[in-house]
């Protein structure tokens, strides 16, 4: 059987701007998850391929049941034919969105299909059929081939076993498909700390954006030709929003940008059941539990939900997911649950004081609105703890970026990178980074990663070729006009400085919570974190001002009704697993409160 293309709808390669291709135009495109939306060019292809014709079939025909609508199914009956249908879908510019491939195939397997296959459409999703006596091959495929997911023939009922798996792997897809782009449009200037905290804020609350830097239109036709419409004033107020409408916004604040993109930052009500500061994973679950049983709740981020953790590029040891997942995917399917659930999402809104009035907890936001509870939760995480060296405030966001790996990185390509941390957050960014950058140096204080970074990463490092680690070494000063040109590095063996040039370094330190907002009703440590249950008891005596005749709860403050949970908790476990743990668990204990208050 030949490969089948028909009825496609073909169009030049410079209708798309790649990321990381021949122009420095950036594309970020989000679907939020929603099924069916797709925009008016060629349907995104399903290749399913199986040299047994009767399989082949039964697997064409229930794919083409289900998503007929929004993709179109292809089939092939060998690793070969399927192949020359890959790279002619290539040639015409047509989005892949899914291979579904049978292992055992004659000439090919379908782990060396996929190999091929995903380097002409990397970001295509790969799942492989199998038979159950080969889930041990499907297993190793994932490492050695990135297979996503691995499905067992017979799969019959399709509605139980397929359409679940590839269902949620399409929505992966379409969270990260790049189409022609008809949105929002941003100029800027690469080294411009507002272009950089514009862009920050619009990758990290998933809103459609494409970048233009203005120094590229020496070389851009796109980028010279807008630049040229500007008036004189225009060029000066840069960054420049420009809307699909024709709309333009200079300079923007975070606040105008909120609302034009329609994010909701003023509450609907003044009373909630619950109200959670915070909506990274431990803000996020406890959301997801209290609205799910029944729990009028509002969650309040000061910058987009999923917090540090939703910045992540990849978490390889979240339970339940083998392949791994982004941190992006972990928030955007957090925030979709908390939303059907009828949770209230206020962002960006940032939380500025807190007070007890009886049986009423009180936030007030920095805007001067408020809102009252019976029942407040913390989970405001940790910051990056601030560089402190010489020459920093002059360079910061504009070539020196806190995280910031996700919305920088393709800006890096070909470039040197240096990444300061050796934690898991700073592994992550430097694998993140090494898909882009000619070379990433991690600049580590210790003499090991092994005390602070899970093995799995440790290893994966080692593995790649152009990722650099450096012991012993802390970066002590830097130094540039308009944007970072040097960094200079102190091995703390040798004592040794050395000043080397250098055009990005990524900030992965410390862990310092964002508390102050609490003083005067919550207690904290020396560094700010929030001591919880057994922590606030002193020789056996309850906390000061406590006037109940039980102990704290375990994940609850010196106050009663309000609970802390996740990265600002004293003593919590900094992993995103055991964040979500706590924001669901600290649920249990709002109950227990409620029920005796209330």
């Amino acid at each position: 059987m030949s490969p089948c293309l028909c009825g496609e709808i073909s169009f030049s390669h410079t209708q798309l701007h790649s990321i990381g291709g021949q122009t420095d135009t950036k594309v970020l495109w989000t679907f939020a998850g929603n099924r069916g939306i797709l925009p008016t060019m060629a349907k995104p292809a399903i290749l399913t391929v199986d040299d047994d014709a009767e399989v082949l079939r039964a697997i064409d025909r229930d794919l083409r049941r289900r998503y007929a609508s929004d993709y179109r199914v292809l089939r092939a009956d060998s690793g070969k034919s399927a192949l020359d249908l890959v790279r002619e879908l290539k040639v015409r510019n047509n989005p892949a969105a899914l291979f579904l491939v049978d292992q055992r195939m004659p000439g090919m397997s379908g782990v060396e299909f996929l190999q091929q296959a995903s380097a002409l459409y990397p970001d295509a999703k790969r799942a492989l059929l199998t038979a159950y006596a080969d889930t041990d091959a499907a297993i190793r495929a994932i490492n050695e081939a990135g297979v996503n997911h691995y499905l067992l023939k017979p799969w019959d009922p399709p509605e139980e076993n397929l359409y679940p798996v590839l269902d949620d792997l399409l929505d992966d897809w379409r969270a990260d498909f790049r189409p022609p782009f008809e949105g929002i449009r941003v100029l800027g200037l690469r080294w411009s700390p507002a272009s950089h905290q514009l862009k920050d804020f619009l990758a990290r609350n998933h809103v459609p954006y494409q970048w233009l830097d203005v120094e590229t239109a020496g070389r851009d036709a796109e980028v010279k030709q807008l630049v040229d419409s500007l008036d004189e004033e225009e060029k000066k107020r840069l960054p420049l929003v420009i809307f699909p409408d024709g709309a333009r916004l200079p300079e923007p604040s975070t606040a105008e940008m909120a609302g034009r993109v329609g994010l909701n930052t003023r509450p609907a009500q003044e009373f909630y059941d619950l109200a959670i500061v915070g909506g990274g994973p431990a803000g996020l679950a406890a959301a997801v539990y209290g609205a799910s049983e029944g729990l009028k709740t509002v969650m309040i981020e000061r910058e987009a939900p999923g917090g540090q953790a939703g910045m992540s590029s990849r978490i390889e040891n979240y339970l339940g997911f083998p392949a791994g997942l982004s941190g992006a995917d972990l928030a955007r399917r957090a925030v979709t649950q908390a939303r059907r659930f009828g949770v209230e999402i206020l962002s960006p809104q940032e939380a500025a004081a807190a007070r007890a009035e009886g049986p009423y907890r009180i936030v007030r936001f920095a805007d001067g609105g408020e809102i009252s509870c019976h029942a407040l939760l913390i989970a405001t995480g940790v910051q990056w703890r601030k560089l402190d060296v010489p020459g920093m405030d002059k360079v910061t966001g504009a070539g020196v970026y806190y995280g910031a790996a996700m919305t920088e990185a393709v800006t890096c390509k070909d470039q040197d990178v240096y990444v300061v941390g050796g934690a898991n957050s700073a592994g992550q960014a430097a694998m993140y980074f090494s898909r882009y950058a000619r070379r990433v140096v991690m600049l580590v204080r210790g003499d090991s990663l092994s005390k602070s970074m899970s093995q799995y990463l440790i290893e994966e490092i080692r593995q790649t070729s152009n990722i650099q680690v450096e012991f012993n070494s802390a970066v002590v000063g830097v130094s540039g006009e308009e944007h970072l040109e040097t960094i200079t590095v102190r091995c703390s063996q040798s004592g040794e400085t050395n000043t080397v040039p250098a055009n990005y370094l990524f900030i992965f330190i410390g862990a310092m919570p964002h508390t102050e907002w609490l003083a005067g009703l919550v207690e904290r440590d020396e560094r700010g974190f929030i001591p919880t249950g057994p922590d606030l008891l002193r020789e056996g005596k309850r906390p000061r001002g406590w006037a109940l005749e039980r102990d704290p709860y375990l994940l609850e403050t010196n106050v009663p009704g309000v609970f802390a949970v996740g990265d600002v908790r004293k003593g919590s476990v900094k992993r995103v697993a055991s964040g979500v743990g706590e924001g669901s668990v600290a649920i249990s204990f709002v109950h227990q409160y409620l029920g005796k208050v209330v």
